[in-house]
Order: structure tokens, then C-alpha cells, then sequence
């Protein structure tokens, strides 16, 4: 079974199932074959006009939702030596003018999947960040709102390649390991 995390207020609020049923609660159920990472948020602007209420949103959004639902889901998948995939961000390498708390939030992410990684290696789960480049969906839209650029989801990676490169890493057979992945636009 595989099960994407999702949901932050005062806590976790719901676990979706794929393939397997659905769950609706605090807490996962006694195995996992994976859990997913795929939420985010951004607002863009320089450190200098970004409230802190923005840089909470984005790093409780970006950083402590996943590493929450994360440790909720590690007995589970534990019993299952599963994967923790994290889509991250090529923000999440490199930090831009105006990308200060989303960066912040990418680089955080990337470093908690490490030490995870690193934790969890004796367990058996694996851990995969995907670090995609511009990806045509609506969060793309809005960045390019806040850019005042226009948009053309034509010039940009397809989500459903960005999914690929997830089913890959869920793919692997247990003799290899992906725990990098980057994506970026093809010619």
C-alpha cells in the first residue's frame, strides 16, 4: 500500500491511500509500502518585505508537516522496508533573489531526507528526494504571477515526467538505490 501524507493545521489531519483503500485519520495503518511527499507552498519577495507569518506558513508547509508525518508513518513503514520519497525542489540546491523562505524550506528538506536516510539505512527504509525543475502546475503559475512574467506551461517540465522519475525510484528492486533524483527540462 502506498500513502500520500497530506494535510497540516495543528497537526497531521489525514493520510490518503493508493491502491490499497483509503484512511481518513492521525494515524497510518500498521504497514506502508510508501509514503510521498508532494505538498508545498511558495510566496516569493525579498527577505527584506517577508513577514514572518510567510516563513512560518512556508516552513511548517514545506519542512515540518513532512517531517511530522514522516515519524508518524516510520513504524509502518518500517515493517515493510519502505520508501519515503520527498519532492523537493531544484530550489532545494540552489537558493535565488526573492526565493529566500521557499529555499530555506527546499534546503531543510533536503537535509532532513539525509539524515533520515542515514537514520533509517539499519531499518531498511529508503529515502529519495526529487528535485524537479519548473514544473507546469498551478504553483508554477502563481510563481510566475509573483515574477510578473508570463506563463506558458508548454516551456516548462510536465508534471506526469516528474511522476515518472517518482515510480522509478518506487520501482527499484532492493539491490539498488536511488536517493537523488534530478529532474530538469529537456531540449
Amino acid at each position: 500500500m502506498v500513502f500520500v501524507a497530506a494535510g497540516w493545521g495543528w497537526g497531521p489531519s489525514f493520510f490518503f491511500g493508493v491502491g490499497g483503500g483509503f484512511s481518513v485519520g492521525y494515524r497510518p495503518p500498521p504497514t506502508l509500502d510508501s509514503v510521498l511527499h508532494v505538498a508545498g507552498v511558495v510566496d516569493l519577495g525579498p527577505v527584506s518585505e517577508l513577514p514572518a507569518e510567510v516563513w512560518r506558513r512556508t516552513l511548517d508547509v514545506n519542512l515540518a508537516a513532512p517531517a511530522e508525518l514522516t515519524r508518524l508513518a516510520l513504524p509502518a513503514l518500517r515493517a515493510t522496508r519502505g520508501r519515503v520519497v520527498f519532492v523537493n525542489s531544484g530550489a532545494g540546491l540552489n537558493a535565488s533573489p526573492s526565493w529566500s523562505a521557499y529555499a530555506a524550506s527546499k534546503f531543510g528538506l533536503r537535509a532532513l531526507a539525509d539524515a533520515l536516510r542515514a537514520e533509517e539505512r539499519g531499518s531498511g527504509v529508503r529515502v529519495t528526494s526529487v528535485f524537479p525543475g519548473r514544473t507546469a502546475t498551478p504553483m508554477q503559475q502563481k510563481v510566475h504571477e509573483q515574477e510578473g512574467a508570463e506563463y506558458d506551461e508548454a516551456e516548462w517540465i510536465r508534471p506526469e515526467s516528474v511522476v515518472t522519475a517518482v515510480l522509478t525510484a518506487l520501482d527499484l528492486p532492493r539491490d539498488a538505490d536511488l536517493t537523488d533524483i534530478r529532474v530538469r527540462p529537456g531540449a
